[in-house]
């Protein structure tokens, strides 16, 4: 799994009990993972299909600061599916896991469209960037 990017725990990011909401946690997740699935399939038009179950594993506080982690899990005729882990940068403790984030790749209507990809493509693009 790569980390890709980091956030700093802010006071508006924070619930009642003054530890990261988890509404917000989710949508740094989901804005991530989206941004990931549009240059894995070189197209803009992605939306968010499925997660899984969300296993939040630790809490995080103000200050703190978390980096956002994904991993390929399989790509599908319409779709690309990820993995992702949040933890925190310097106790590298988990703070949440989702097994499945799913992207599908759609039309002008919003309709799915195949993106004609495959994981071999994808990872070779990949590597040649690396």
């Amino acid at each position: 799994m790569k980390f890709y990017s980091r956030k700093l725990i802010k006071p508006g990011d924070l619930n009642a009990n003054n530890t990261l909401f988890g509404g917000q946690l989710l949508k740094w997740i989901d804005e991530e993972a989206g941004i990931y699935a549009m240059t894995k399939l070189n197209n803009h038009r992605v939306v968010t299909k499925y997660m899984s179950e969300i296993n939040f594993v630790s809490s995080a506080k103000q200050a703190d600061v978390v980096e956002l982690g994904l991993a390929f899990v399989e790509v599908g005729k319409t779709s690309i599916t990820f993995r992702c882990e949040v933890r925190n940068l310097f106790s590298k403790k988990t703070i949440i896991s989702i097994d499945k984030i799913v992207f599908v790749k759609v039309d002008e209507a919003g309709r799915p469209v195949p993106h004609y990809q495959t994981l071999a493509t994808i990872q070779k693009v990949q590597q040649a960037i690396i």
